[in-house]
């Protein structure tokens, strides 16, 4: 729920992917039409293994006043924010009616700081455990709930399905993983797979995130690709945002991109300039020049 920016540590990856050979015909991976009203497959172990890995990443870091590169936290102050994120969405997946903030950005920035000034662990050990452990009560919350699995559930960035809000999760917590393992030299846990599992949140979120003043008077219609995965459309009527999972007939801008720089990017975490020098960002269409604006008509909470 809150964002770093600067040039990404992924950057030289999409140019390896393609080298090792990891890539699939497109259209064979996940297509983000069919989000299911339970947890979709490999949802649930997504989450479990991130929260592990990312336990691993702290465990053993003596000193978290290290500082998280492009943003203002410490490793203790992210990593205290994501066990308190964590055991926020927990609680909603349980039904219970939390208030954080009213989805904008601003407040958003304003209810961490918050949060973060009325717990006071910033041990790596102690929010390794809590990181994981939290994750593990949304998976048992959205078990014991599964008779109610089309229900919505209040969440910062509005209403959702306990399996969108478990998309959630998994986003929030790549990003911020993905920050403290940039901060501690460790790899990061974001791969295809688990970016794929990530589209029905960033779906339902793109809406919500709309930068009003960047999308004014736009009419423009997108067609976004993943590599070798999902696809969706983003359509802008004279600064009005649509996102469907089906793309536009007619697109203006097709934007292929690799996955993990797209994940990246929607989280402000990789500037798209240099992206699309490395070749990890593919355009046509009537209007390709409209690319390079994509990533700046949102703002990543």
């Amino acid at each position: 729920m809150t964002r770093s920016t600067g040039e990404c540590a992924h950057a030289d990856e999409c140019t390896e992917v393609v080298e090792a050979g990891r890539t699939v015909e497109p259209g064979t991976g996940y297509d983000a039409r069919d989000v299911p009203g339970v947890l979709p497959e490999g949802l649930g172990e997504a989450i479990r293994a991130t929260a592990a890995e990312i336990a691993e990443v702290l465990r053993g870091v003596a000193d978290t006043s290290v500082p998280v590169p492009g943003s203002e936290w410490t490793v203790g102050q992210a990593a205290a924010h994501l066990a308190q994120a964590n055991e926020l969405m927990a609680d909603l997946a349980a039904g219970q009616e939390r208030s954080y903030g009213d989805g904008t950005p601003q407040s958003l920035a304003t209810a961490n700081e918050r949060a973060l000034a009325a717990f006071e662990e910033r041990d790596a050990e102690p929010l390794a455990g809590l990181i994981a452990a939290h994750a593990d009560a949304y998976l048992k919350a959205v078990d014991r709930c599964a008779t109610d699995e089309n229900a919505s559930v209040v969440t910062p960035l509005g209403p959702m399905s306990r399996a969108v809000l478990g998309s959630y999760l998994l986003t929030h917590m790549l990003g911020h993983g993905y920050d403290l393992a940039r901060a501690l030299g460790r790899p990061h846990m974001i791969d295809r797979s688990r970016v794929e599992l990530s589209l029905p949140f960033l779906i339902t979120a793109m809406p919500r995130v709309t930068d009003a003043d960047a999308t004014a008077r736009l009419t423009a219609r997108y067609t976004i690709r993943l590599w070798g995965g999902g696809r969706f459309g983003v359509t802008f009527t004279d600064g009005a945002v649509s996102v469907t999972p089906q793309p536009p007939s007619r697109p203006d801008c097709v934007i292929l991109i690799e996955p993990v720089t797209f994940f990246l990017m929607a989280l402000g975490r990789c500037n798209p300039w240099g992206a699309m020098a490395r070749g990890c960002v593919l355009t046509w269409g009537r209007k390709p020049w409209l690319a390079p604006r994509f990533p700046g008509l949102f703002t990543a909470p």
